[in-house]
Order: structure tokens, then C-alpha cells, then sequence
């Protein structure tokens, strides 16, 4: 149940869409003396002309990016056990490499945009997000979002739900992080209400071994996204929102959406999103 992430993964692009990512994961690691690696995947651009030197060019800018982000990671205090440069489509080598890893955390920065900017560019995290068998911690590249001072996690009783508020706590102690525990059901009546809360109290006594502290918990009729969000905008200082995922595949997230892909792409702080543990 104590397990610490021992060894994270960080996705970086050279971009300043990292620097918080980088952050989180330099954090973490210092706490616990964890691996850091790092991954920089560069793609190919075929050209009719002079293609072996543009992909000679590619690679050499990809390892000059790879050295940039080691010295800023360790310019923070932190050390990078291995850098690994890679060549393909972002999300697929960086789940690849963490599988070969047997990585316990996926670290990806995410860009700022949000609504429909957002779904026109896309997003290289939800990728990663929507595909990893590993936990994942999105962090957005925005001041005051980490280390967080309170941790919102999800929890619909399922067994993803409790890995990811398990990982959570753990992230929780390792900062002194307030904990809130959430159960949200459009369909809540008042005596299935009561069950859960006992239920849920239950389960946050289990957390509490971790935290060495209760976590509060808290029952609410709607919508789980929609729930999870606003709770975690109810606190101006940095908060972790921490959710399950049901791995519904590509045609089930289309159809229905998923609690993970909404909230990761209301643009919050940073989230942690725990795979479905049939996907591991």
C-alpha cells in the first residue's frame, strides 16, 4: 500500500510546457530517491531533397534538447539516471519506454489552452493519458500548480479508483497535502446517499494509514467531472485531482466521454490518472 513512485519517467519537448512537469518530477524524486529518466521522441519529416541530413539534423537538435532539460533538472537538484532519445510518434514511444522501464509514473507537461483551442490542437498528454498502462501525473505549464497543498481524488468504489487514491496519498504525505475523498452520483437518492458515505468513510480510513491523517470525504448528487472540477477550484492554492480510468478504449471515450478526459482537459493544475488495472 506504501508504495512511492522508484522510478518516473518525464516526457519533455523542450518546450516551457514542461518546466512544471519537470518540477513535479525533480520533487518527487528528491523526496524519495527515485530514478528519474527522461524522454525526448523527435519525428521525421520526409523531404524530397537532402532527407539523411534533415533526419541527421532532427536527431542532433533532439539530443541537444535532451542535454538542455538534463541540466535544467539538474540545476533543481535533481539527477537524471538515464536520457533516452527516440524517434516516432510521441505517445506511443513514451508508453513503450515506460513499459520497458517497468516506470510506476508517467510525467508529461501539458500547454494552457483550453476549450475549443484545445480539442482543435489536441493534446499529446491526453494521448499518453488515453493509452499508458502506467499512472500518469499531467502538470500545466502555469505558475502555483505544484506541489499541491490539497489532493481531490475521485473515487466510483472501482478497484482503479482505489489504486489512484492510494498513489495519491502517498504523493500526499510526501508533501503535506490535504486530502479530499469524492463520491459524485447523478442518480444519488437520499437513502443510497447514506450507504456511500459510510462506504466511503471506509475507504478513507484505509487512506489514512498512509496519510497518518483522516481524509475528508464528501457524497454529491452530479455529474463526476463536473464534481471532481469544481472542487477543485474551491482552493486557490495548488491542488492534485486524482481519478481512475475505466478504460473505455477510443470508440467508448467518443461515444460516452470519460471522467479522465474531462477533467484533463479542463486545464486544472496537474491531475493523476491511474490506468485501468486490466490494462496493466
Amino acid at each position: 500500500m506504501n508504495r512511492f513512485p522508484k522510478k518516473i519517467l518525464l516526457a519533455t519537448d523542450g518546450s516551457e510546457n514542461t518546466a512544471q512537469a519537470t518540477k513535479a518530477a525533480v520533487d518527487i524524486a528528491r523526496r524519495r530517491a527515485s530514478e528519474i529518466h527522461l524522454i525526448h521522441v523527435w519525428h521525421d519529416v520526409h523531404t524530397p531533397h537532402a532527407h539523411a541530413f534533415v533526419r541527421s539534423e532532427l536527431r542532433r537538435q533532439g539530443r541537444e534538447i535532451l542535454d538542455n532539460e538534463v541540466k535544467r533538472i539538474e540545476e533543481q537538484g535533481g539527477t537524471v539516471t538515464r536520457s533516452h532519445l527516440r524517434e516516432g510518434r510521441t505517445f506511443e514511444e513514451v508508453i513503450k519506454l515506460g513499459d520497458e522501464l517497468e516506470a510506476d509514473l508517467l510525467v508529461v507537461g501539458s500547454h494552457s489552452y483550453r476549450g475549443l483551442r484545445r480539442m482543435l490542437i489536441g493534446s499529446q498528454s491526453e494521448d499518453i493519458v488515453h493509452h499508458a498502462h502506467r499512472p500518469v501525473l499531467v502538470v500545466r505549464c502555469e505558475d502555483n500548480v505544484w506541489p499541491p497543498t490539497r489532493i481531490v481524488a475521485g473515487d466510483d468504489f472501482s478497484e482503479d479508483a482505489r489504486k489512484a487514491a492510494e498513489l495519491a496519498a502517498n504523493l500526499g504525505k510526501l508533501f503535506g497535502a490535504r486530502m479530499l475523498l469524492l463520491h459524485a452520483d447523478p442518480h444519488l437518492s437520499q437513502v443510497s446517499g447514506e450507504a456511500v458515505e459510510g462506504k466511503l468513510e471506509d475507504r478513507a480510513g484505509v487512506l489514512q494509514d498512509i496519510l497518518e491523517e483522516q481524509p475528508q470525504t464528501r457524497v454529491v448528487a452530479g455529474d463526476p467531472p463536473e464534481v471532481l472540477i469544481e472542487a477543485a477550484q474551491e482552493d486557490e492554492g495548488p491542488t492534485l485531482v486524482v481519478v481512475g480510468s475505466r478504460g473505455l478504449g477510443l470508440v467508448g471515450r467518443l461515444r460516452l466521454g470519460s471522467v479522465s478526459t474531462k477533467v484533463v482537459r479542463a486545464g486544472l493544475g496537474a491531475v493523476l490518472v491511474y490506468p485501468h488495472v486490466g490494462e496493466r
